[in-house]
């Protein structure tokens, strides 16, 4: 469990920036940014194969730590946001 936790260190900014850029970049309601931030953090750790040597269930752990600790457990369970990430032009 402590290479998951180490490894989900290491995706935690990768991840945070993927969000940050499909936030910027496409207009979705910001109740949703979790969620994706969450699919964005599995995708990432299936893709580092190359990277480690864990087994592709510790991986997939590793990125959704990382994907829900990129936009926060909180905000995904408790705090109900409303909007969208971009102004409609």
């Amino acid at each position: 469990m402590e290479q998951v936790l180490i490894f989900a260190t290491v995706l935690l900014p990768i991840v945070t920036s993927l969000v940050e850029l499909v936030k910027r970049t496409v207009n979705i309601p910001k109740n949703i940014v979790p969620m994706i931030s969450l699919v964005v953090g599995l995708a990432v750790g299936a893709a580092s194969y190359p990277f480690t040597d864990l087994e592709l269930i510790m991986r997939l752990w590793a990125g959704g730590f990382a994907g829900l600790a990129g936009t926060g457990l909180f905000e995904l369970a408790v705090n109900k946001r409303q909007g969208r990430t971009k102004d409609a032009a």
